[in-house]
């Protein structure tokens, strides 16, 4: 998963906490919808471990074209991506959280 869409899930997060608050968030031009940007971060790595998961079977079952370095390091891929992904997602519960806790 690439850090620019972890960035641009980070702005969109503090642009959503400073319209909580009642402040005029800065607005980014071009700024993309935050399910659609979540959504591509979860594809990205569904597809990520789809591959890895496809070389480790192609591993196991003697197939020549793959070899045991590509198999290792798609599945640390994989798992890289998969860690990132858990660690969004508790930053945003947190953020959620909160959010909903703000005084109005």
């Amino acid at each position: 998963m690439n850090t620019q869409g972890i960035d641009q899930l980070l702005r969109e997060l503090s642009q959503t906490a400073a319209k909580a608050s009642g402040q005029e968030p800065a607005e980014a031009a071009g700024t993309a919808n935050f399910a659609d940007l979540l959504k591509a971060s979860v594809d990205q790595v569904n597809t990520a471990q789809q591959q890895a998961s496809g070389l480790a079977q192609g591993f196991d079952a003697n197939d020549p074209n793959v070899n045991l370095q590509d198999v290792m390091v798609s599945l640390q891929k994989a798992n890289l991506s998969f860690q990132t992904m858990v660690q969004v997602r508790n930053r945003l519960v947190t953020a959620y959280q909160e959010i909903m806790n703000m005084q109005v």
